[in-house]
Formats: C-alpha cells, structure tokens, sequence
C-alpha cells in the first residue's frame, strides 16, 4: 500500500485564535475557510505540502453526537485533554521561541525524552495538544 495522511482534524472554538495560531505563528497556509449556519471550518497546511493539511472544526459536529457527549467534548477540550497532534521540525529551539512568543500556553520545554525523541508541547487555543518532535 501507498498511503499518506490527507487530512486530520482539530476542533476549535475560536476561528480567529485559531488562524493567529496555525496561520500566523505556525506558518500554516489557509487552503479553505467555510461557514454555514454560524460555524467555520477552517483548513490549514504546511507551505510546500499541498497533500497534507488539518481541518479547524466547530467540536462535536458529528451529527450521531448526543448533547451530553456535545457538553464533555467541550469539557474535555477546556481541559485540554481531547485532542492532539504531533509536528516535526528540524528546529526545534526556534519552533520553540516562536511559538512561546505568541503567548500560546507552555506545556513542556524542548527536552530529550527518555524514549529517544527531542520536544516540547504546548496547546493551541482551543486546548489542543500541539507536540513538536526535532527531526534527525
């Protein structure tokens, strides 16, 4: 097989914080930006990456969602602890300082873990973890 990641999915529940994020500090270009009936879909990518990109969604759309699930989605993403995605950079001190410079909250300093990989994390503005591994 010959397979690649097209798309993934963050919730978000703030467009704006979330394009000052993944646009202005990341980097990130906007491929798309879609409203209907008061929501927004944002989809973003790397530069130079056209095949790989992250949808920005209202939390919770699926349409077989309960409103309790609805609520703990919401509760969970406040906690920080819904979802999450990992990044790779050859960077990683800059990636660090520049992200730490948006006054995006701080969830681990680069460090070399003991399981071999370098990074450092911190959540984007709707409560996702966002890691970011040094590439070799």
């Amino acid at each position: 097989m010959d397979l690649t990641i097209h798309w993934t999915f963050l919730p978000h529940d703030d467009p704006e914080a979330a394009l000052a994020f993944y646009r202005d500090t990341l980097g990130f270009e906007v491929r798309n930006d879609v409203g209907y009936d008061g929501m927004r879909w944002l989809t973003v990518g790397p530069a130079g990456q056209p095949g790989t990109s992250i949808v920005l969604e209202p939390p919770a759309m699926d349409p077989g969602v309960t409103e309790d699930e609805r609520r703990t989605i919401v509760e969970m993403m406040a906690k920080g602890s819904y979802a999450r995605i990992t990044l790779g950079t050859s960077d990683l001190d800059g990636t660090f300082e520049r992200v730490l410079a948006s006054g995006a909250d701080v969830v681990q300093e680069p460090i070399k873990q003991p399981y071999g990989v370098r990074d450092c994390a911190f959540r984007d503005p709707a409560g996702n973890l966002i890691r970011f591994n040094e590439l070799p």
